[in-house]
C-alpha cells in the first residue's frame, strides 16, 4: 500500500468519526439568527458587542491613546530593571504574527465576493472595536503573569482569569476562574495543534506544491510532502526550544518584513490603477450603506466584514495575552496599550489593503465569485496582483510560507503555555509537547483532516465565550491600571520619580517556581 493510500484512509477515518462531532460542535458556537433577510452569527456578534462596550467603558482608548502607544512600542517609556523577557516591539511582533496570515490573503476575498466592496468599511470598523477589546484582555495578561525563578514568563487566560476573579470576588470567583481557566488551556491547546499547526503546514504545502510542478511535480508526491513537512518541523524545532526569547528575535524580523513586502505589492496594484483608486473608494463607501446584490443588504455587508475582521485579529479570544505577557514593564497596561495596535495592523491596514487591491484590480474571478461561481479566497487575491505581475503567484508563494512559519511558531508558544498549565512545567513535559508539535508539523503536510480542523476553529471561537465573560467582570481592574500607567507617564514627562507604581506594594508581580 502506497503511502498516500494511507494517508487517504486516515484522513477518511478521522473525517468519518469527527464529521458529526465537528458539525453539531460547530451548529451550537456558530449559530445564527436570521435578522432581515442576513444571516448573523452569534459569535461575531458577541466578539463585536465586547469591542463597542469596551471602547465605550475606556473612553476610546484606542483613538485618544494611540500615540502613546507608538511612543510606548518605541521605547519612550522602557524601565530596564522591569520583570520579563522582551520588548514591547517583540511582544507585538509575536503576537501579530498569531493572527496576520492565511486570514488576510484568502478571507478578505471571501469578504468582498460575498459581502461586495462595503464589505472592506466594515471589516476596518470592526478592527478598530477590537484594538478596545485587545487592550483590555492583554492588561490583564500581564497584570496576573506568573514570573518564574528563571526569568521565563506564563500568562494569558488560564492565569488572569483564576487570579483576577479570586482577587475581585473571592473564594467564588476563585472556583469560577479555576474552571474557566481550565476550559480556555484545553481550547487553546486543541485549535494550537490543528487549526495553528497542522493547517498552516497544510497550507502552506499545497501553495509549494501547486507553484512548483503542479499535480505531477515532485513536491506533489509523498517524498516531497515528508521533506517539506520535515524540513519545516525542523525550523520550528529549533526555534521553538529557545523559547518566547527566540521566538521573538525571529518575528521581529520575520513579520515587518512580510508585512512590508507584502503592502508594496499592493501598492505596486493600487498606484499602477491610480485612476481607479476614487472609484474604488467610492465603491467602499457606497458599497457600505448602499451594497447592491447582498443578501440582507446593509446588515449583509456588514456581518460579513465584521465576520471575517473577528476571525482574523482574534481579539478578545485570549491567545495575543499569552505572547504579550512576556514584555519587560512593571505597567500591564503600557503593554495593554501596545496590544491595541495589533487590529490595527492586522485589520485596519493589513486587510484594507487586500480589498483594496481586489476592489481596484478587479480580476475576473472576482466578478465570478460575486455572480455565484464559486469563492476563490486566495485564488482571487493571487489574480488581482497577477493584473499588474504575472509573476505574483510565486510571492505570494513565499507570503504564505512566511505567514504559515510565523502563525506555526506563535501558537506553539501559545500551546506551550497551556499544556504546561495542564500538565506541569517541567523539562520532561515541555519536552513531550515540542515532540508532538513538531510530528503535527509533518502530519501537517500529509494529512488534510478538515473536521479536525473545523472543530478547532469551533474551539478558538468557544474561548470568545469564555475570555469575554471575564473580560466583563474584570474591566475596573483594567481601569485602574490605566490610570496608574498614565500617571507614571505624567510623572516621567514632568521629571518626576517615577520608579514606583503606587499599587505595587499591594499587588506584587507573582513568583512561581
Amino acid at each position: 500500500m502506497s503511502l498516500d493510500s494511507i494517508t487517504q484512509n486516515i484522513d477518511d477515518s478521522v473525517s468519518d468519526f469527527f464529521d458529526p462531532v465537528a458539525s453539531a460542535v460547530g451548529d451550537v458556537v456558530f449559530y445564527t439568527v436570521t435578522v432581515f433577510g442576513a444571516e448573523l452569527p452569534l459569535i461575531v456578534a458577541w466578539l463585536a458587542i465586547a469591542g463597542l462596550v469596551f471602547t465605550c467603558w475606556f473612553g476610546l482608548v484606542q483613538a485618544r491613546r494611540f500615540k502613546l502607544a507608538l511612543d510606548v512600542v518605541r521605547g519612550k517609556y522602557d524601565e530596564p530593571d522591569a520583570p520579563g523577557e522582551v520588548s514591547h516591539f517583540q511582544a507585538l511582533t509575536a503576537a501579530v504574527s498569531g493572527t496576520v496570515g492565511l486570514g488576510n490573503i484568502a478571507g478578505v476575498a471571501v469578504a468582498v465576493s460575498v459581502g461586495g466592496a462595503g464589505a472592506t468599511f466594515w471589516m476596518i470598523v470592526c478592527g478598530l472595536l477590537g484594538m478596545a477589546s485587545k487592550f483590555v484582555e492583554v492588561t490583564l495578561g500581564v497584570k496576573y503573569r506568573d514570573v518564574h525563578a528563571d526569568g521565563t514568563v506564563s500568562g494569558g487566560p488560564m492565569h488572569y482569569l483564576p487570579k483576577g476573579l479570586a482577587e475581585r470576588f473571592g473564594r467564588g470567583g476563585a472556583k469560577l476562574g479555576k474552571v474557566l481557566a481550565v476550559l480556555a488551556a484545553i481550547l487553546i491547546l486543541f485549535f494550537g495543534l490543528f487549526g495553528g499547526n497542522l493547517f498552516q503546514t497544510n497550507q502552506s504545502y499545497a501553495q509549494i506544491a501547486s507553484t512548483f510542478g503542479g499535480e505531477d511535480g515532485f513536491m506533489a508526491s509523498s517524498s516531497g510532502a515528508i521533506l517539506f513537512g520535515v524540513l519545516v518541523a525542523v525550523l520550528v524545532g529549533l526555534v521553538l526550544l529557545g523559547g518566547i526569547r527566540s521566538i521573538a528575535s525571529v518575528t521581529s524580523r520575520l513579520v515587518p518584513a512580510m508585512g512590508i513586502m507584502y503592502v508594496l505589492a499592493c501598492l505596486t496594484v493600487i498606484l499602477v490603477n491610480v485612476t481607479s483608486v476614487p472609484h474604488a473608494i467610492g465603491e467602499v463607501f457606497s458599497g457600505a450603506f448602499n451594497p447592491q446584490g447582498v443578501a440582507g443588504g446593509i446588515l449583509g455587508a456588514l456581518i460579513v466584514g465584521f465576520q471575517r475582521a473577528a476571525f482574523s485579529n482574534e481579539a478578545g479570544i485570549g491567545s495575543a495575552p499569552i505572547a504579550h505577557s512576556a514584555v519587560k514593564t512593571k505597567h500591564p497596561a503600557s503593554e495593554g496599550l501596545v496590544a491595541l495596535l495589533e487590529p490595527f495592523i492586522d485589520t485596519v491596514i493589513v486587510c484594507t489593503m487586500t480589498a483594496l487591491t481586489i476592489v481596484i484590480a478587479d480580476p475576473a474571478s472576482w466578478g465570478e465569485a460575486r455572480e455565484g461561481a464559486g469563492i476563490g479566497g486566495v485564488t482571487i487575491t493571487s489574480d488581482a496582483f497577477a493584473t499588474v505581475m504575472p509573476w505574483f503567484p510565486h510571492l505570494l508563494t513565499v507570503a504564505v510560507l512566511l505567514f504559515a512559519f510565523s502563525t506555526i511558531l506563535t501558537w506553539g508558544y501559545y500551546g506551550l503555555k497551556a499544556w504546561t498549565y495542564l500538565f506541569g512545567r517541567s523539562r520532561t513535559s515541555e519536552t513531550i509537547f515540542k515532540s508532538v508539535w513538531s510530528v503535527f508539523v509533518v502530519a501537517g503536510a500529509l494529512l488534510s483532516l478538515d473536521s479536525l480542523i473545523s472543530l478547532a476553529d469551533s474551539a478558538l471561537f468557544l474561548l470568545a465565550v469564555v475570555n469575554i465573560v471575564g473580560l466583563y467582570l474584570l474591566a475596573p481592574v483594567v481601569k485602574r491600571e490605566l490610570n496608574s500607567f498614565l500617571e507614571f507617564v505624567r510623572r516621567r514627562k514632568s521629571g518626576e520619580a517615577a520608579d514606583a507604581r503606587p499599587e505595587e506594594a499591594e499587588v506584587p508581580a507573582t513568583k512561581s517556581l
